[in-house]
């Protein structure tokens, strides 16, 4: 999975097309991942001591990791990701369309 928690996203399919947001969450064994302010769901909730009433809940949900591209931190496109390995052995993640070293986490 090339997207990691804190990535930027762009939306690439459905009803939230074309929106970004921040990873919020990773669910590897489903291959979903959690982004915020993207595909808002309510969450119909039952009646208890902290909801006399009962509520209804918006929330995010779990959107297919194919559905959504990574956003380049240096040149703020949607891009693929290349794994590229060092001299020392180690891999990292590199924007396909400006070439630059992608780190974790950056916004």
């Amino acid at each position: 999975m090339q997207v990691r928690k804190n990535d930027t996203v762009l939306v690439m399919t459905g009803d939230d097309r074309g929106k970004t947001g921040r990873v919020m969450r990773i669910l590897t064994k489903t291959d979903r991942v959690l982004v915020q302010g993207v595909n808002m769901v309510f969450k119909h909730m039952k009646r208890s001591m902290d909801y006399p009433h009962g509520a209804r809940i918006q929330r995010e949900a779990p959107l297919a990791v194919g559905n959504v591209m990574l956003v380049c931190p240096a040149c703020s496109k949607a891009t693929r990701v290349a794994m590229v390995t060092g001299a020392d052995g180690r891999h990292s993640r590199t924007c396909k369309k400006c070439k630059q070293a992608i780190t974790v986490g950056e916004e």
